[in-house]
């Protein structure tokens, strides 16, 4: 249950998140005052005083009154109101984590007190009727109802402050002294030297007793702690930013593709490192506040010995925030730093270790606390959130005054990680993306990525960029879309040229005719206010020259001197858009350019096709009325976010062919959309121009053939129509060549004719002839025959009645045979027949008549 609680002198509130009250209502015999003392270690705790009337209500109190705050940390306090009410009750209330304290409360216009209290052990009183005890002194003690203290045999015995009894002091042992070290001399030596832990309580002199060893033996000093440097000084320095040293090694460059690892790491405790500090803290006794709470110790530091066993022994270490590395910054994650010690506690009572944290300087809360004896152990605990942190380490060898001096704490080593003004001690691969301005990375070559093998800088294959924040490897290189190629590495673009084959056909465009930029104006649009504006898009096609859209306008929230440190207002990019409100608008000397606007940052690629890594063209938002030569669609990519546009913005700028257009070409937008786009997030644009033509070929003119007059014809070159091809191969000029007319093929006709005639006679004599020698053969074939064989049977040799006997006289007749069997006759005489199997037929060959 929380409570206040007596500790002695004073009251102490609970040290939890519960808000505690303490109340005391008490009868006012005449107008009065209630004063008392009050104090509280955190400097923004608010700690709140009421008085109230015997109806509850609260009394007209002005603010300073009713909060109590603390004039100066650290220090008790006086609170004084005046009171007239008969009945009162008073209210001290606390709400946050830390322990308020409160003592001397007094209160005037009561009755006197009815009896005295005596004081207790080891208190007094020194007058009769005294308002409050005192505790006695170290080394003295009392009895109840003491009115002074008595002393101890210091020599034999001894006593804590506020002690009842004396104790026999002990033989002295290893635990009641301990070593610290003298900062490092010019030749790095350090001096041990041995203290009794105060108050000393044990003999030396007696049997088993350890002696204090001999201070002042020099030793080389331990080495710098990692992130810091000796050069050749007596005290050790921390690198310079961007470097790294273990500590015993000079501070080095952090190589190429990677960045210190920002941080603290206290392993070695020769001097207490510059951003930490010790403190002593009792609210019953202001001996302390001057004295070390911690001390070094070589290899640790270790509590000190304060002013009484019940002082709390602070070590405090401010870190002003944290810094994520490069490589991690652009991640979501829970933890941006984190803080490890390893530590120890020896005791004999009950002490305690507190570990605390004051995040923002608003308010100290307990993270963890050890009790009595713990091994040597490791605690880290993880920052959630960036923000100036302070870590304190409370050590209390117990919480009653007591005799306990041997108690102690240890700390080996304490690790920061990712502090903001922390040293480095080594390196680490960071991303090479475009880094902010303020990153500690090392950057590679342009282009180039971190091989996690070798950790070197590699450079990325051709037509590549390398992605921001992208894991070290080769897999930081992303391709190129289609028909681009990358400048230097960093981003993709067109280089305005873009082939196209389908089937045996292949179209060669070259878009550099369109210029850089292109512009478009498009409205007029009104407000509701009758106010006259425009929408102006800049857009980038290829050549990689950005576009840029630039605000004119003032903000009359930024000083001069941050206007001039940042620079004129532009955005340089692939697409963009500005909002105009023309001069003659709004009265202005000249036209307002202001909310520009990053509608594509990132080049996709260029093809004919209508979808691109999930960016997809509406074609009838532009109708075609030619197929002949395909649209060329651009395709575009912003990754920055909006309300309606989850995943970005996409752009799409189609190029069509247009022979009737300049090279330059005009922009337009749908005109079902007029503000570009439909839905918000993907814009649409169409660039009509004859530059959007295909390169011209062989395969877009054709040849024409003149009249052949005089031997001579010219040859005549013109375009396909209609044309639809840029620049490329240039129209042949005019051919004049040599032809033959029609007097040539009429002597060529008659020539052919006269030949034709001559040859035809040639072999008509050329037969005749030889016919003539094929008669006289056979008839002397037929003579020869007719002398060596009888001669034929004649079908009829008698004179028919009514013949003329004289007419017939001496006369022969031959019947001529056929030219085919001439020819058959001649191939049986080659044959080697003799013309044996010749046959007469004297019916039908020849007549033979004798007279």
């Amino acid at each position: 249950i929380s409570s206040w609680a007596p500790q002695g002198n004073y009251l102490e509130s609970n040290r939890d998140e519960c808000t505690v009250s303490l109340i005391y209502a008490v009868h006012l015999k005449k107008q009065g005052s209630v004063s008392f003392d009050y104090q509280y270690p955190d400097s923004n705790l608010l700690f709140e005083f009421f008085i109230q009337n015997d109806q509850c209500q609260e009394m007209d109190q002005s603010d300073d009154k009713k909060w109590l705050k603390l004039t100066k940390h650290g220090e008790w306090a006086t609170h004084t109101v005046n009171v007239s009410q008969r009945l009162v009750v008073l209210r001290w209330g606390k709400k946050v984590v830390n322990p308020a304290l409160l003592k001397n409360i007094h209160i005037e216009g009561v009755a006197y007190t009815s009896e005295c209290f005596p004081c207790k052990p080891g208190s007094f009183s020194r007058v009769p009727g005294s308002s409050s005890c005192e505790p006695c002194p170290r080394d003295t003690y009392s009895g109840h109802g003491a009115s002074s203290c008595t002393p101890c045999n210091t020599s034999t015995q001894y006593a804590a402050e506020g002690s009842g009894s004396c104790k026999d002091r002990p033989p002295c042992s290893m635990k009641d002294y301990f070593q610290i070290h003298t900062a490092c001399d010019q030749e790095r030596k350090t001096q041990v030297i041995f203290k009794w832990v105060e108050p000393k309580i044990c003999l030396e002199n007696v049997t088993g007793a350890v002696t204090l060893p001999p201070s002042g033996e020099r030793e080389p000093c331990p080495p710098c702690n990692p992130g810091f440097y000796n050069n050749d000084t007596a005290t050790c320095s921390p690198c310079p930013p961007g470097t790294f040293s273990d500590g015993m090694k000079p501070c080095q460059q952090c190589p190429a593709g990677s960045e210190p690892t920002l941080g603290y790491e206290y392993k070695w405790w020769n001097v207490l490192p510059s951003n930490m500090k010790t403190s002593c803290f009792n609210v019953g006794n202001s001996k302390c506040d001057s004295m070390n709470g911690w001390e070094v110790a070589g290899n640790h530091i270790q509590a000190g010995a304060g002013s009484s066993d019940n002082d709390y022994l602070i070590l405090n270490l401010h870190v002003p925030g944290f810094k994520l590395p490069t490589s991690v910054s652009s991640h979501s994650g829970e933890e941006f730093g984190r803080i490890t010690f390893e530590f120890e506690t020896s005791c004999t009572a009950d002490c305690e270790l507190y570990f605390m944290m004051d995040v923002n300087r608003k308010s100290t809360k307990i993270v963890e606390s050890w009790e009595k004896n713990k091994t040597r152990q490791t605690y880290t605990h993880i920052m959630t959130k960036n923000a100036s942190v302070s870590y304190t380490w409370a050590f209390q060898r117990t919480n009653q005054a007591s005799d306990v001096s041997r108690n102690v704490a240890r700390i080996y080593s304490i690790t920061v990680s990712n502090a903001v003004d922390g040293v480095s001690s080594s390196c680490r691969v960071c991303a090479l993306g475009a880094q902010p301005s303020s990153s500690a990375c090392v950057p590679c070559p342009p282009g180039h990525y971190i091989d996690a093998s070798t950790s070197q800088c590699t450079e990325c294959p051709p037509n590549t960029y390398l992605m921001p924040h992208a894991a070290p490897g080769p897999d930081a290189c992303k391709s190129c879309g289609p028909s681009s190629k990358s400048d230097k590495h960093s981003l993709c673009y067109s280089d305005c040229h873009f082939t196209y084959t389908e089937g045996n056909a292949t179209l060669t465009f070259d878009f550099s005719s369109l210029g850089p930029v292109g512009s478009l104006m498009n409205g007029p649009s009104f407000t509701s206010k009758g106010t006259k504006y425009f929408h102006h898009f800049n857009i980038s096609i290829c050549g990689g020259k950005l576009a840029v859209c630039t605000d004119n306008v003032t903000d009359l929230s930024i000083t001069d001197s941050q206007r001039e440190k940042e620079g004129p207002n532009a955005i340089t990019t692939f697409i963009c858009q500005s909002t105009i409100i023309p001069a003659s608008g709004r009265g202005f000397h000249t036209a307002l350019s202001s909310q520009s606007i990053n509608l594509a940052d990132t080049f996709v690629g260029t093809t004919v096709d209508n979808n691109l890594e999930g960016i997809s063209v509406t074609p009838d938002l532009f109708p075609k009325t030619s197929k002949k030569v395909p649209d060329v669609n651009f395709y575009y990519r912003s990754l920055e976010t909006t309300s309606s546009c989850e995943s970005g913005r996409s752009v799409v700028v189609t190029l069509r062919c247009n022979p009737d257009k300049s090279t330059t070409g005009e922009l337009s937008v749908p005109s079902q959309c007029p503000a570009g786009t439909c839905d918000g997030c993907t814009f649409q644009f169409l660039w009509e121009s004859s530059g959007a033509c295909p390169t011209c070929t062989e395969r877009d003119y054709h040849q024409i053939e003149g009249v052949c007059k005089g031997g001579n014809q010219d040859l005549l070159y013109v375009w396909n129509e209609p044309k639809l091809c840029m620049g490329g191969v240039p129209l042949p000029a005019k051919k004049t060549q040599t032809c033959e007319g029609i007097e040539f093929w009429i002597q060529l006709g008659a020539g052919l004719g006269a030949f034709t005639a001559v040859l035809l006679v040639s072999l008509t004599c050329y037969f005749w002839k030889k016919n003539k020698r094929l008669e006289y053969k056979y008839s002397r074939l037929v003579m020869s025959a007719n002398k060596e064989c009888e001669m034929p049977v004649a079908d009829s040799c008698a004179v028919m009645e009514g013949e003329n006997e004289a007419d017939m006289e001496d006369e022969v007749v031959y019947t001529k045979p056929s030219l085919l069997g001439k020819l058959k006759a001649i191939a049986s005489k080659r044959n080697g027949d003799n013309y044996e199997n010749v046959q007469l037929n004297s019916a039908h060959s020849k007549t033979l008549v004798w007279s």
